[in-house]
């Protein structure tokens, strides 16, 4: 059975910046794009990071791009999320998962909390 352990989130201010950490398991991810969601209170659940099997393409909604960057270590199966100059609205829990065609494949897993302060 497929796991995804997300970690890294915490409390920044505006203009800081976090990494965040996807470990998954049970499953062959390496040969699976993977991306990150995120799920502000009150609002659906968005894609901000899709990157494919070998790294070799990467899609940012226009609201992170230029701030994120997804990347992957396809050896320790664990993806990465760099935020930079965050800012309030990046305020949500953040999910990581297998993705086709923008769509999560596995179940969620408990997700990691980002607040950014103004």
């Amino acid at each position: 059975q497929a796991q995804l352990v997300e970690s890294g989130g915490g409390l920044v201010q505006a203009g800081g910046s976090l990494r965040l950490s996807c470990a998954a398991s049970g499953r062959t991810f390496s040969s699976r794009a993977m991306g990150w969601f995120r799920q502000a209170p009150g609002k659906e659940r968005e894609i901000v990071a899709v990157i494919t099997w070998n790294s070799g393409s990467t899609y940012y909604p226009d609201s992170v791009k230029g701030r994120f960057t997804i990347s992957r270590d396809n050896a320790k199966n664990t993806v990465y999320l760099q935020m930079n100059s965050l800012k309030p609205e990046d305020t949500a829990v953040y999910y990581c998962n297998a993705v086709e065609k923008g769509r999560p494949l596995e179940n969620w897993g408990q997700g990691t909390q980002v607040t950014v302060s103004a």
